[in-house]
């Protein structure tokens, strides 16, 4: 367990996200921006995303967050808290790895936006075919 005052840091990226997760021991506040992860997350989907790390290993009340997250959507930053998150708790006890990875919360997602061919609309995208 961490001592009071100690933090321990992390990096989750999802799509084109980034975030920088600091966790240390607390009442459960997670700040994101210097916002309440409330505020900066638009839908409660994103906030229960961003908190399954705790949820898959009963610690919801025992640690705060402060994350800087930028570039992508909220979406995208949602699942780099995320991830974030997970291994950050893996830092700070090495038993919380097995129920995290059974969750699937420790695997990077690396799907990412597939891009613009030229001589089409998009990336998979063709323009109408007309024989005549």
């Amino acid at each position: 367990m961490p001592q009071v005052g100690q933090e321990y840091v992390a990096i989750g990226r999802r799509k084109s996200a980034r975030a920088r997760v600091r966790l240390s021991r607390g009442t459960g506040k997670i700040t994101v921006n210097g916002r309440e992860v409330q505020d900066y997350m638009a839908r409660e989907v994103l906030v229960m995303m961003t908190k399954q790390p705790f949820d898959a290993t009963e610690n919801t009340d025992r640690f705060d967050v402060r994350a800087r997250c930028d570039g992508g959507g909220l979406s995208g930053q949602a699942g780099a808290l995320r991830l974030g998150i997970a291994r950050a708790l893996v830092q700070i006890d090495e038993k919380y790895r097995h129920p995290l990875r059974r969750a699937g919360l420790l695997t990077r997602d690396a799907r990412k936006v597939e891009r613009k061919k030229y001589g089409q609309p998009g990336a998979r995208k063709r323009f109408q075919f007309s024989k005549r």
